[in-house]
C-alpha cells in the first residue's frame, strides 16, 4: 500500500467517524423524545477505505400502524370512561345519592308510613317533601344531561378544529418530505414531525396510511373516507349552541362521509370524536329517556301528584314536572289530599283512618308496566324495578368501559414498547457506540501521525 493510499484511507476514516459522532451526539440529545426516531450511519466499502452512504432512520411501518390503531382505540375508551363517570356523578350523585331509584325508594317508604297512620298530617307533609326531592332530582338530572350534551358538542367542535389544524401541519411536513426525497435532501426531521402528527390525528379519528412514491402519504379513516391525499380533505361540523331534550346533534363529515359513532361500554369507537358523539347521542339520550319514563310512570301511578308543561310524550318530560301545588304545604296546599284524593275526593266523610288511596299508590309503584329501555327496546317491570334497572344499566356500562380501558391500555403499552424498542434511543447503546467511535478516531489519528512521520523521514532522505 502506498503512502498516498494510506493517507486517503485515514482521511476517509476521520471523515466517517466525525459524521458518525455527529449522528450519535444527535441521538443522545434526543433521549426521552418519544417522537424522535434513532439515526444510524450506513457505511459502504469504497476503495480505498469506506464512506458513509446515508443516514438512516429507525422505523418499523407495521409496528407504527399497530400503534396508531391502539392509540386511537385507547383514546376513545378513555373518553367514554371519563364521560360515564361524569354522568354518574352529575345525574345520580355520589353513591347514587340523587338517583331516581333512591329518591323513589324513599318516597315509597314515606307513603308506607303515611298509609299506616293516615291521620298524622306530619307524615303526609313528609311524603310530599320527599316527592319534591324526587321531582327535583328528575329536574336536575334532565338539566345535567342536556348540559353534558352541550359540552360534548363544544368539545367535538374544538376537536374538529384541532383536526383541521393538524391536517394543515401534516401537509406542510408531507410536502417537505416529498420535495426533499425527489431532490435527495435529508428529510429525517420532517419524517419525525409527520409521524408525530399522525399520532395526534389518530387520537381524534381512527386512521390508516398508504405510502406512495417519494414518501408521499395518504390518510384514510376506518370508515373509508379520505382524510388526506396531497392536500387535506374537508372535515366539517355544525355545532349546536344549546341542547334541549329533543335536540339532535349534528354529525361530523370527513370529505362528505359521516363519521360513525361508537357503541357499547367497551366502545367500538376509534378516536375521541366518535366517542364524544356516542356519549352525546346515545348514552346521554338513553339516560334522558329513562328519566322521562320514570316521570311518566310516576304520573300514571299517582294521578294528580305532578303538574307539567308540554306534552307528556315529548322528550325531556322529567325536566318539566313539579309537585302539584294543591298538596304542597310550602305553597299553601293541603298534603292530606294525598290521602283523600288530589283530583277527586275519595274520602267525602273525612275519615282520618282512610288509607285506600295510599295503599293503591304503593301497589301501583310495584305493578308491572311497559317501559322503553335506554337501548330502545321495551320491557315489562315495576316502576321501582325500572329505576333500579336504570342505575344498573349505567353501572354496567361503566364497568364495561373500565374493563375495556384496561385492555386497550395494555395493548397500547405493548405496541408502544415494541415500537420504542425499534425506534427510540437507548442511551447505554449510544454511549457504547460513542466509545467505539472515539477509539476509531484515535486509531485514524495515530495512522495519520505515522504517515506524517514516514513522509518526514522520506523527505529528509531526499535532501
Amino acid at each position: 500500500m502506498s503512502l498516498s493510499t494510506a493517507l486517503s484511507i485515514a482521511q476517509n476514516s476521520l471523515l466517517n467517524t466525525s459524521r458518525q459522532l455527529g449522528v450519535v451526539s444527535r441521538n443522545l440529545s434526543e433521549v426521552g423524545n418519544p417522537d424522535y426516531a434513532r439515526r444510524s450511519a450506513t457505511l459502504s466499502s469504497l476503495a480505498p477505505g469506506a464512506r458513509i452512504v446515508q443516514i438512516q432512520r429507525a422505523m418499523n411501518d407495521a409496528l407504527f400502524k399497530q400503534n396508531l390503531t391502539a392509540l386511537s382505540g385507547w383514546t376513545a375508551q378513555d373518553t367514554i370512561v371519563s364521560g360515564l363517570d361524569r354522568l354518574q356523578i352529575s345525574v345520580n350523585g355520589v353513591d347514587n345519592s340523587t338517583s331516581a331509584a333512591k329518591s323513589l325508594g324513599e318516597f315509597q317508604n314515606a307513603l308506607q308510613l303515611y298509609s299506616a297512620n293516615p291521620s298524622n298530617r306530619t307524615l303526609g307533609e313528609n311524603a310530599v317533601e320527599i316527592a319534591r326531592t324526587l321531582v327535583r332530582n328528575l329536574n336536575n338530572g334532565t338539566s345535567s344531561i342536556q348540559s353534558f350534551r352541550t359540552d360534548m358538542d363544544r368539545q367535538i367542535a374544538a376537536g374538529v378544529d384541532e383536526l383541521n389544524g393538524l391536517l394543515a401541519d401534516f401537509k406542510t411536513a408531507n410536502d417537505e418530505i416529498t420535495a426533499g426525497t425527489r431532490a435527495g435532501r435529508d428529510v429525517l426531521d420532517a419524517l419525525d414531525r409527520r409521524d408525530a402528527l399522525l399520532k395526534k390525528i389518530s387520537e381524534l379519528v381512527p386512521i390508516s396510511t398508504i405510502t406512495r412514491g417519494d414518501n408521499d402519504v395518504v390518510i384514510v379513516t376506518s370508515d373509508g373516507a379520505t382524510l388526506f391525499e396531497t392536500s387535506p380533505r374537508a372535515v366539517t361540523f355544525e355545532p349546536t349552541p344549546a341542547y334541549g331534550a329533543g335536540s339532535t346533534g349534528n354529525n361530523i363529515r370527513i370529505d362528505g362521509v359521516p363519521l360513525t359513532a361508537g357503541a357499547g361500554g367497551n366502545t367500538t369507537a376509534g378516536g375521541s370524536l366518535a366517542a364524544m358523539m356516542q356519549l352525546r347521542d346515545q348514552t346521554a339520550v338513553g339516560m334522558q329517556l329513562q328519566l322521562d319514563e320514570t316521570a311518566r310512570a310516576l304520573n300514571d301511578a299517582i294521578p294528580g301528584l305532578l303538574t307539567f308543561t308540554g306534552n307528556i310524550t315529548d322528550p325531556g318530560f322529567a325536566g318539566r314536572i313539579s309537585v302539584n301545588a294543591a298538596i304542597d304545604h310550602n305553597a299553601g296546599g293541603n298534603p292530606e289530599l294525598l290521602r283523600d284524593g288530589i283530583l277527586a275526593n275519595a274520602n267525602p266523610d273525612g275519615n282520618a283512618s282512610f288509607n285506600d288511596l295510599l295503599i293503591g299508590y304503593l301497589e301501583a309503584l310495584e305493578a308491572p308496566r311497559t317501559f322503553q329501555t335506554a337501548a330502545g327496546a321495551t320491557a315489562s317491570m315495576s316502576l321501582m324495578g325500572y329505576t333500579a334497572d336504570s342505575v344498573s344499566w349505567l353501572e354496567a356500562n361503566r364497568k364495561a368501559a373500565a374493563s375495556g380501558a384496561e385492555a386497550k391500555s395494555a395493548l397500547l403499552m405493548k405496541t408502544s414498547t415494541a415500537l420504542s424498542n425499534v425506534t427510540n434511543v437507548n442511551e447505554d447503546e449510544e454511549m457504547a457506540l460513542l466509545l467505539e467511535l472515539e477509539h476509531s478516531y484515535a486509531a485514524s489519528a495515530r495512522l495519520l501521525q505515522t504517515i506524517d512521520n514516514m513522509l518526514a523521514v522520506l523527505l529528509d532522505a531526499t535532501r
